[in-house]
């Protein structure tokens, strides 16, 4: 039966011919891994690093990106995801647990960096899980804590959190004021955190708190404690598909049992972020992957007037832009985890690290989302998550300031700190 087409006068045949399919936009494929390597630098990664690379790459392109898009938006935590870390043993960072096959530091800054390709908001509970609070106590814990805690933190099945960061302390953390006040058996904390990731989700927070004798001390404290509220802190616009909380401690009792011993001095703090300013520079390198790879693939099947963008003299020097800075980055982390697994690795090269991979982070991102055009800022495109997500790991672990100035009295043997 042929019908016609209202007001056209046409058959509806006629009209689906006459149906101009010039305005209809195609799907971009923009999610695939190019193996982006300019200078050849993981050429000669090792068999083992390797597969916790491409372990952590299956993870990514099965599991993370497939679903990731809808978390982010509803600000919904996928605590499978986690748990699947925990399970790809891809939850580390490189801190080594018995029972647990060896994890290099190569090998955890490219786990670091695929996951953040996928997504900030998962390199994220590596960074709280397994950077900080794992490595807090394996750092600074007793044997009967490091058995207890470590295999379960590393596989999944417990949650943890690392509560420094205060309200009214988050460059200047040194200063925190929140307190440990001896007591009968342990010690009774008080203070507010913020910015905690993990603080509210249930399981183990590790909080630094000044003690009587004027020193930063941690506890392991878990979140079910009488007097501990962890509150989901809302409107957050980068990271959203993780849960930071603001926490209040109210007299809560901490035993004996539970105070890090060595966690002595703020020094002990220092010595754990240390470690985790370099994971940050390698997760920086991801989301640049991520923008850059994207910006590429958009490129090849954009189409405006006549031709694909990729033809265009213009976008071929963007791209080059963006792939001359990808490749900075990858050679500063690649070297920097070389002396960190050399056992050299100084805080004024953390610094570095980190300092300079999130600000060309910040510059590809921007680019590629301006070279997306109007679709750039559509989740489904990837880049605005990544560049929106990359505004949050420029400032955590230390803002850029601070690492400026770290890196500053390396360079003058002055430190400009209040």
């Amino acid at each position: 039966m042929t019908t016609t087409s209202p007001g056209s006068g046409l058959t509806a045949t006629a009209a689906a011919d006459q149906f101009p399919l010039g305005t209809v936009e195609p799907d971009y494929v923009l999610t695939e891994a190019l193996g982006t390597d300019p200078a050849s630098l993981f050429t000669g990664i090792g068999a083992e690093d390797r597969a916790y690379w491409d372990r952590a790459r299956s993870f990514v392109q099965d599991e993370v990106l497939p679903v990731i898009d809808g978390y982010w938006e509803r600000a919904e935590y996928p605590r499978q995801l986690l748990r699947r870390l925990g399970e790809l043993d891809l939850l580390r960072d490189g801190v080594a647990v018995e029972g647990f096959a060896p994890m290099s530091s190569m090998a955890a800054g490219l786990v670091n960096m695929e996951i953040s390709r996928g997504d900030g908001s998962v390199a994220t509970m590596i960074a709280v899980q397994g950077g900080l609070a794992l490595r807090s106590v394996a750092e600074c814990g007793s044997e009967e804590q490091k058995k207890r805690w470590l295999p379960a933190i590393a596989a999944g099945t417990e949650y943890a959190a690392f509560a420094l960061t205060e309200p009214t302390h988050g460059s200047d953390a040194v200063g925190l004021e929140s307190t440990a006040t001896a007591t009968d058996g342990g010690f009774l904390i008080n203070g507010e955190k913020k910015w905690i990731g993990n603080g509210s989700i249930g399981g183990l927070t590790v909080v630094w708190a000044r003690g009587e004798d004027g020193q930063v001390h941690g506890y392991l404290v878990p979140q079910d404690s009488p007097g501990y509220t962890g509150t989901k802190i809302e409107g957050k616009l980068a990271l959203r598909a993780i849960w930071q909380a603001h926490i209040r401690l109210e007299n809560v009792f901490v035993p004996e049992e539970n105070v890090l011993p060595g966690a002595r001095t703020f020094k002990d703090t220092a010595r754990v972020l240390l470690a985790t300013r370099l994971s940050v520079a390698w997760s920086a390198v991801g989301h640049a992957t991520a923008c850059y790879e994207t910006a590429v693939q958009y490129a090849k099947q954009r189409k405006q007037f006549g031709r694909p963008l990729a033809a265009s003299q213009i976008v071929q020097e963007r791209l080059a832009r963006m792939l001359s800075e990808l490749s900075t980055m990858q050679l500063m982390v690649v070297q920097m985890t070389r002396l960190d697994q050399e056992g050299t690795l100084t805080a004024e090269q953390a610094s570095l690290a980190k300092y300079t991979c999130t600000r060309l982070a910040r510059g590809i991102a921007a680019n590629a989302r301006d070279l997306l055009g109007g679709n750039g800022i559509l989740l489904a495109n990837r880049v605005a998550r990544h560049l929106a997500d990359i505004e949050a790991i420029h400032t955590y672990e230390g803002t850029e300031t601070m690492q400026a100035l770290i890196i500053g009295r390396g360079i003058t043997g002055t430190s400009a700190f209040a």
